[in-house]
C-alpha cells in the first residue's frame, strides 16, 4: 500500500503539471505554431526534470513524515487518553475519600463524646471519693474535738467541784472542826506508819 501511495501520487502530479505546464506554454507562445521552437523543448525537459525531483522527494519524505505525524498523535491520544484515565481513577478515589470523611468524622465525634463521658464518670468517681475522704476526714475531727471538748468540759466541772467543794468545806469548816480533822488525819498516819 505504500508503493502505491507515490505512484499514484506521482502520476497525478505528472498529470497536473504537464496540464499546467501546456496551458503556460500556449499562453506564452499564443498558440500550437509556435510550440516546436527549440527552447520550448528545453523548458518541458527543465519542467519534468523539476517535476520528476520534487515528486521523488514529496514520495520519499511525505509518508515518513506523515506516518511519524500518525504515530505522534496517536501516542499523543493514548497518553491522554491514560492521563484521562488517571484523572477519573484519582477523581473517583477523592469521591471516596471524601464520602468516607463524614464517616470519619462521625467516628471521631463518637469517639470523643466516649471519651469524653468516660473521663467525666472518672472525675464523678474521683469527686466522690474525695467527698467520701473528706466527710470521713470531717466525722474524725468531730470526734476529735468532741473527745477533746469533752475532756475540756470534765477538767472544768472537776475544777469548778473542787472550788465548790472548797467552798462548801470553809463555809461549815470552824477552827475546832479543821483541829478534829487534822487530828484525825496525823493519828491515820500514826497508825499507817506503825503498820509499816
Amino acid at each position: 500500500m505504500t508503493r502505491r501511495f507515490p505512484i499514484g501520487f506521482l502520476a497525478g502530479f505528472f498529470v497536473v503539471g504537464f496540464v499546467f505546464a501546456a496551458s503556460c506554454m500556449a499562453q506564452e507562445t499564443g498558440g500550437a505554431a509556435e510550440s516546436s521552437e527549440p527552447g520550448a523543448i528545453w523548458k518541458w525537459a527543465n519542467f519534468l526534470i523539476l517535476a520528476v525531483g520534487l515528486g521523488y522527494l514529496i514520495a520519499k519524505t511525505l509518508p515518513e513524515f506523515f506516518r511519524a505525524r500518525t504515530e505522534g498523535i496517536q501516542r499523543s491520544i493514548v497518553e491522554a487518553q491514560q492521563t484521562k484515565l488517571d484523572a477519573e481513577r484519582r477523581a473517583a478515589e477523592m469521591d471516596a475519600r471524601l464520602a468516607a470523611l463524614g464517616s470519619e468524622i462521625e467516628k471521631f465525634r463518637t469517639q470523643a463524646r466516649e471519651e469524653m463521658e468516660r473521663e467525666a464518670e472518672r472525675i464523678r468517681n474521683e469527686t466522690a471519693s474525695q467527698i467520701r475522704r473528706l466527710e470521713q476526714q470531717a466525722e474524725m475531727e468531730i470526734e476529735a474535738a468532741g473527745k477533746s471538748a469533752r475532756r475540756e468540759l470534765r477538767a472544768v466541772a472537776a475544777k469548778l467541784a473542787l472550788e465548790l467543794a472548797e467552798q462548801r468545806i470553809r463555809t461549815r469548816l470552824d477552827a475546832a472542826n479543821e483541829a478534829a480533822l487534822v487530828d484525825n488525819f496525823l493519828s491515820d498516819l500514826a497508825r499507817e506508819g506503825s503498820k509499816n
